[in-house]
């Protein structure tokens, strides 16, 4: 392993380690981080009934968890806490396949505010939601 490839490795495991914290997002939603940079996270989730309405489709919630925890893990890591203060929804198709994949993109990031998108998408590359994230910066010392 390069050195950028164990530097890469370390900040990942670190990022795990700390936002396994958020249990609702790791434990009972299972979504986990698979790239984490500057202002930057790409997570994913795998499918399982547990995440499936009475129709049998993936529960909007399922997306909305995963960009929640990609939204918190790109605005927070390596800087000062973040928190939304406005999000926005919009589901585009129903997931295909077992795991869900969801991937920030930061639009605006200030000194008080952020804003971010988060796209979602299943397996077969197909985009299943767009979130849009206004993040409020807190004061140092503020977060957990």
């Amino acid at each position: 392993m390069s050195e950028l490839d164990a530097k890469k490795q370390a900040e990942l495991d670190e990022a795990n380690q700390y936002f396994g914290e958020d249990r609702f997002a790791t434990q009972a939603a299972g979504a986990t981080i698979d790239k984490v940079g500057d202002k930057y996270a790409r997570c994913s989730l795998k499918l399982g009934d547990v995440h499936r309405n009475a129709l049998g489709a993936v529960m909007g919630g399922v997306m909305y968890t995963l960009a929640d925890f990609c939204f918190a893990v790109a605005s927070n890591f390596h800087q000062g806490p973040a928190v939304t203060v406005v999000s926005q929804i919009s589901f585009l198709g129903q997931p295909k396949g077992e795991m869900l994949f969801a991937e920030s993109r930061l639009i605006k990031d200030g000194r008080r505010n952020c804003f971010f998108e988060v796209e979602v998408r299943d397996e077969t590359g197909k985009a299943c939601a767009v979130v849009s994230f206004n993040g409020a910066r807190l004061a140092e010392g503020s977060g957990k």
